[in-house]
């Protein structure tokens, strides 16, 4: 027997007096946990009926009848479609589907989160006293149960002291976005597979950690031998049809470390094949790209070839530029901030200037592989 979750108290059978029948003479059981003592039913109102007058030969193959009826228990009305099959010998099998009235139909539950009921949402504790649940998308869910599993939870997560709660709900769950965000939780952030909720429950200033504050952009100051620099005109964005001959720049990707999104980039933008030097410089700034702020860091990086094959899809046209001329453009000879960029790279170029260059550290508060950058030259002499 298939059967969906409603508001307690939940029904466990729709049982009915023989195999040819009139909808009047059936009746709803209940589940019996939820009352004073076990066993009590409920008289559905019927609101309309169709039924099928069978014989035992096709009980196998018809519906037995399918019908509308409500009822209220408390203060919650309900509106509940039932229609029904026989199950062999052991009787009739009903798939009861409900709405109730002021929300959206849901999805059948499975026996699996039927098991559910009466329990708490699960999940993994942080070192801050927080818990973070991982709701699975192998399953839909009811809302309905979701919200009583989830005052469960936040009223034992109250007693046991718990503070921050996040709740990570993968994209075929959006339905319970609702119920938690009546409970108190907000957004926190998203990602294309998941939407991230936070509670903070004590009565205390909240000190969980902000979104994600800051994106990383990256621009590669790449010379040939000849002294000529690697620049680019762009088919999109502000410098689109402008004229203006910039360094390749781009974004460093989620886990990406900067040597390496530099090193992508011009081979994206350029077929350039390059091996990364030094961070000649960085610049932060506020406001950005969805009012984010922005790390912008100026990469030095070394051609291992020299033969352009432009990016047909973002890129307009690229070349080896002499990089006097670079710096004469009149967009570099404007701005402060290219102006001091040409700088580092002049005096980089004559070898008075040394940057930043990574070494591979290992911490104590992360197991994997991380780059720590700085002055190589000057810390080994």
């Amino acid at each position: 027997m298939i059967i969906r979750f409603l508001p307690r108290p939940s029904i466990l059978c729709f049982i009915t007096t023989n195999c040819s029948f009139s909808c009047s003479s059936s009746f709803l059981r209940l589940r019996p946990n939820f009352f004073p003592s076990q066993g009590q039913f409920l008289t559905p109102q019927i609101q309309s009926s169709r039924t099928h007058l069978l014989n035992f030969n096709s009980l196998l193959t018809h519906s037995i009848c399918s019908f509308n009826l409500g009822f209220t228990l408390g203060y919650v009305s309900f509106n509940l479609f039932f229609s029904g099959r026989c199950n062999s010998a052991s009787g009739i099998s009903f798939n009861p589907r409900s709405k109730s009235i002021s929300s959206s139909s849901s999805p059948v539950l499975s026996d699996k989160q039927m098991q559910t009921v009466g329990s708490i949402l699960t999940g993994k504790e942080d070192e801050h006293g927080g818990v973070t649940v991982e709701m699975a998308s192998t399953e839909p869910i009811d809302p309905v149960l979701f919200n009583s599993l989830l005052k469960a939870s936040m009223l034992r997560w109250k007693q046991q002291g718990k503070r921050g709660i996040w709740i990570k709900l993968p994209i075929e769950l959006v339905n319970l976005i609702e119920p938690a965000v009546q409970e108190g939780f907000y957004y926190h952030h998203a990602e294309p597979k998941h939407l991230m909720l936070v509670h903070w429950i004590p009565e205390t200033v909240n000190t969980l950690p902000a979104n994600a504050s800051h994106r990383v952009g990256i621009g590669a100051f790449v010379m040939n031998e000849n002294g000529e620099v690697l620049v680019v005109q762009e088919k999109s964005g502000k410098f689109q049809g402008t004229g203006i001959w910039k360094f390749p720049t781009g974004v460093v990707d989620e886990g990406e470390d900067i040597c390496d999104a530099a090193v992508r980039e011009v081979k994206e933008e350029t077929g350039i094949d390059t091996k990364f030097v030094e961070v000649l410089a960085f610049r932060q700034s506020h406001k950005s790209f969805f009012d984010k702020s922005d790390l912008f860091f100026m990469c030095m990086l070394q051609p291992l070839s020299f033969d352009i094959q432009k990016q047909e899809r973002e890129i307009e046209a690229a070349q080896w530029m002499v990089f006097e001329d670079y710096a004469s453009q009149s967009f570099v000879q404007t701005h402060d901030l290219l102006k001091y960029m040409v700088k580092i790279c002049t005096s980089k170029r004559e070898g008075k200037y040394t940057g930043f260059s990574p070494v591979p550290t290992i911490t104590s508060f992360l197991s994997n592989r991380s780059n720590l950058y700085y002055n190589t030259k000057d810390f080994n002499s």
